[in-house]
């Protein structure tokens, strides 16, 4: 059975603090199966806007399962764009996918909302063998609905809040509405989730794959 053997739970210390929580051995996916990843905002989108964030070396900040996430992103839309989950609704093999949230908390480490708004953390679920194939952290949401809670399933369209303009923070250094953004982190379960790679500033919409979970790559910031 492969392993994350790259990896220790002592490399990780989130940003906000958190301690993480081991995986489940019986929930792993082995197998290779995997669901495509696409922009986590609804419509037009821009992937890396000013060159500033591209996923092969862009900062990692948060983590499952005792590991850093394998990679990030920021993808860029003004404020008031409707934020959405990541995750395909079927696999490769065509195995459908249930998404559920799993963490809902202020995403910059002052614990302030004004910083940078919420970090909206999902897990997606292969419901055939009821194996997880990963997460995804959805950070810099603005204007979060209340029925976006732990626990809460969630489909494609299903609206996790707006994209938002914070005030300028080092969790958040951004000066005006065109940088406005969501930074998007991925995770495989079991070994690790791969991008899709493309130069700054490319244009995205809602069947642009940006990456996938439940790929088998072998280190974290890997390209599909």
């Amino acid at each position: 059975m492969y392993l994350r053997i790259a990896r220790t739970a002592a490399a990780v210390m989130l940003a906000v603090g958190a301690a993480l929580v081991p995986a489940a051995a019986a929930g792993a996916h082995p197998d290779a199966d995997n669901v495509a990843v696409y922009p986590p905002i609804q419509g037009a989108s821009t992937w890396d806007r000013f060159g500033y964030s591209p996923a092969g070396s862009h900062h990692i900040v948060f983590g499952s399962w005792g590991y850093l996430n394998d990679w990030a992103v920021d993808i860029y839309r003004n404020p008031g764009a409707t934020v959405v989950s990541p995750f395909g609704t079927k696999t490769a093999s065509g195995h459908p996918v249930a998404v559920t949230v799993v963490t809902v908390r202020p995403g910059c480490a002052t614990g302030n909302l004004a910083d940078g708004g919420y970090r909206i953390g999902l897990e997606a679920r292969d419901t055939t063998t009821g194996q997880i194939l990963g997460r995804a952290d959805v950070m810099h949401v603005n204007n979060k609905p209340g029925g976006i809670v732990v626990g809460a399933g969630v489909g494609p369209w299903t609206k996790l809040g707006e994209t938002g303009r914070f005030r300028w923070s080092s969790c958040y250094q951004v000066s005006g509405d065109t940088g406005a953004h969501i930074h998007l982190e991925v995770i495989n379960q079991h070994r690790y989730s791969c991008y899709i790679a493309r130069g700054a500033n490319t244009a995205l919409n809602d069947l642009t794959v940006v990456g996938r979970v439940g790929k088998h790559y072998s280190g974290q910031r890997q390209a599909c």
